[in-house]
């Protein structure tokens, strides 16, 4: 399924740039994208029905994704585009209401396989999300497990599938 026509659809956000969007940007996410789209209505209508109050969870994003055999990417690209905010990221980066920017606590000790796959994930010193996600299939562990693992061994994650970091 494709967002819609654009002459120049390869143009798309980079999210390792640091250009990523700030509190002082909510409301305005289209502005991060520097081409005009016409958005799928088939797309559209499955973001709105996940969707309440402008705001839409990091899991409900995916399964639009998933449903519609899409990529992350490009239903995120369209949740800016409709200006509608991702929130409570699986990683537990952010959107947690009531809550400091990161809602996971530092792990206390981190297994030495774990911490060597994390850090062989790397990428210009940062995990992307994807990489995240990956690891902790692997291991078998919850997202956040990952969060709290690379909170302790003080690695940076980037690079959301959705495009929000």
């Amino acid at each position: 399924m494709f967002l819609g026509n654009t002459d120049c659809y390869n143009t798309v956000f980079n999210p390792l740039k640091e250009d990523a969007l700030t509190h002082k940007d909510e409301g305005h996410y289209a502005g991060k994208h520097h081409y005009h789209v016409t958005l799928d209505q088939t797309l559209t209508e499955a973001i709105k029905r996940r969707s309440s109050e402008g705001k839409v969870s990091c899991a409900a994003a995916f399964t639009v994704a998933r449903e519609l055999k899409m990529k992350p990417s490009e239903v995120g690209e369209a949740l800016d585009l409709l200006e509608i905010k991702v929130v409570k990221c699986q990683l537990g980066l952010f959107g947690y209401q009531k809550r400091p920017r990161l809602v996971v606590q530092p792990a206390e000790e981190v297994p030495l396989e774990l911490e060597k796959a994390l850090r062989a994930g790397l990428v210009n010193g940062r995990l992307s999300c994807a990489a995240a996600w990956s690891i902790a299939k692997r291991f078998n562990m919850p997202k956040m497990t990952i969060t709290a693992a690379c909170e302790s061994l003080k690695l940076r994650l980037a690079q959301c599938q959705l495009g929000t970091f």
